[in-house]
């Protein structure tokens, strides 16, 4: 019966440093109710994994966890928050029946999996196979067994990686809701109503410097467009309103 190697100090320095950080991380991204928030939590609790794959004498998996977890998969999830947007009342509302549940359930099996992957750990004799594995180095080792026994793993990866980009890519869709005018359209539709050059802005030409004052045409009268429609209706109502009170009068 073999017995578990004992860590070096480097090894117990790291894990004592990184494991809390990533623990922390990890409760602070649950916890976050900002998904950019949480997505930067998650980006710490990759970084630290990273760091426990190096100290464990893990290159190619370290690599992996900075360059496709980090660099990629989670530089993909803050690419749809900024394309669909942050609202933080969007996390208050449940748009799929039954999602907490549901949740709760994933989440606890998940809790399962790492108990027992822990126990087992820690209650073992050691890896099984990981000399054998790392015979003719990390990543030639690790190389061989993805791209052969695990190579369908793999591609299923590949394919959700896919999948995701293509989600996306769908929620970041938005229709156009009208068409945008050219200068070219904007100059047509200014000849076609008697005015080739824009309008003078509100007041200008007028006796009054005002936003609700129409600026003058040539001939003397108000310049239509000068005064935005909302002013010309209020001013309306003010007028109708005084010449009803002079009415009672």
């Amino acid at each position: 019966m073999t017995t578990l190697a004992a860590a070096s100090t480097g090894e117990a320095i790291t894990f004592w440093i990184l494991g809390p950080l990533a623990l922390i991380a990890a409760v602070m991204m649950v916890l976050s109710r900002n998904a950019v928030h949480a997505a930067l939590f998650l980006a710490g609790v990759m970084l630290s994994l990273a760091g426990l794959y190096a100290a464990q004498d893990a290159p190619f998996l370290a690599a992996v966890q900075v360059i496709v977890y980090t660099g990629a998969v989670l530089m993909l999830f803050l690419f749809v928050l900024m394309l669909v947007g942050v609202d933080s009342s969007d996390s208050l509302v449940e748009t799929l029946r039954g999602q907490r549940l549901m949740a709760f359930l994933v989440g606890l099996g998940f809790a399962g999996l790492l108990v027992a992957a822990i126990a087992s750990g820690t209650t073992s004799s050691g890896g099984v196979g990981l000399e054998e594995a790392n015979a003719e180095g990390n990543v030639v080792g690790i190389a061989r067994l993805l791209f052969t026994k695990y190579v369908f793993a793999f591609e299923v990866t590949s394919a959700l990686l896919i999948t995701a980009a293509l989600g996306a890519m769908v929620l970041a869709h938005k229709e156009k809701a009208k068409d945008h005018l050219s200068q070219r359209d904007l100059a047509r539709a200014r000849f076609a109503g008697n005015h080739p050059t824009p309008l003078p802005g509100p007041g200008v030409f007028a006796l009054r410097d005002s936003a609700t004052t129409p600026s003058l045409l040539p001939d003397g009268s108000d310049a239509p467009g000068s005064v935005t429609q909302a002013l010309t209706d209020r001013q309306n109502t003010y007028d109708a309103k005084a010449r009803s009170e002079a009415a009672d009068r």
